[in-house]
């Protein structure tokens, strides 16, 4: 028993260094470069019922969604964001969804030979939880709220996923947003708000901040500290044959 609990160390390591996942793997795999659309076209991510689906997104969206992170917090070479692949992967009956995005890692290194680390970075960010009144988000494929209208230059978007919320929110804060919701289903997201400096304050970014409170039942927090990124050191354009 001792020598198969060292192999089994042992093996680990290994796994460890080279980069490769000991995550489980996809029963079916199929992963593909997209040549019927534009990159900067519509794109789709999404999990449901243990199947991993991407149409047209692009290789960083993939990247991101795969750690559990923003865009801004990968890093790797430029092309990431302008090569888009369709993937679509069903795992194994009963697999937790808590493993599909592990077994997406893997897949990515064992296709495109993902080579890629976890560093830590000091940085302001922006902390993303539930606010003391409790969420208002409305589970995905229930009846959607009332769309704002965009009038007075206010700005509208829908997202699905916390990791999406945080991507879009990022970019109009300027800062990362680190989701610590707990928040992991799919969710009818739908935020209106003005744009940076129209609101007539001086921080100018402060009615998302005010819109994320009263529209969603979250709170953004300052903070400033160590952010997880991951930085992929190397990874190849094709993939291999499915």
């Amino acid at each position: 028993m001792p020598r198969l609990v060292s192999a089994l160390l042992f093996a680990g390591c290994i796994a460890a260094i080279s980069g490769e996942s000991t995550a489980t793997r996809f029963d079916v795999a199929t992963v593909r470069k997209n040549k019927t659309k534009a990159c900067s076209g519509r794109w789709d991510f999404r999990t449901e019922h243990g199947t991993v689906t991407a149409e047209n997104a692009p290789l960083l969206r993939i990247i991101s969604r795969a750690y559990g992170l923003t865009d801004d917090r990968i890093s790797g070479p430029s092309w990431l964001d302008s090569e888009c692949y369709d993937i679509h992967a069903k795992a194994g009956p009963g697999t937790p969804e808590s493993e599909l995005m592990p077994m997406l890692v893997a897949l990515l290194q064992e296709r495109l030979h993902m080579v890629a680390r976890h560093e830590e970075d000091q940085r302001p960010f922006l902390r993303l939880v539930v606010d003391a009144g409790g969420t208002k988000l409305r589970n995905y494929g229930e009846a959607a709220p009332a769309t704002p209208m965009n009038t007075d230059r206010r700005v509208v978007f829908m997202a699905r996923h916390m990791p999406d919320l945080c991507e879009r929110l990022g970019k109009v804060t300027g800062r990362p947003v680190v989701d610590k919701t707990g928040l992991t289903g799919d969710y009818m997201i739908v935020l209106s708000y003005l744009p940076l400096g129209l609101n007539g304050s001086e921080d100018g970014g402060s009615d998302i901040v005010t819109a994320v409170r009263e529209q969603l039942g979250l709170r953004l927090e300052q903070q400033r500290g160590l952010v997880d990124i991951v930085k992929v050191l190397g990874i190849d354009k094709l993939p291999t044959r499915n």
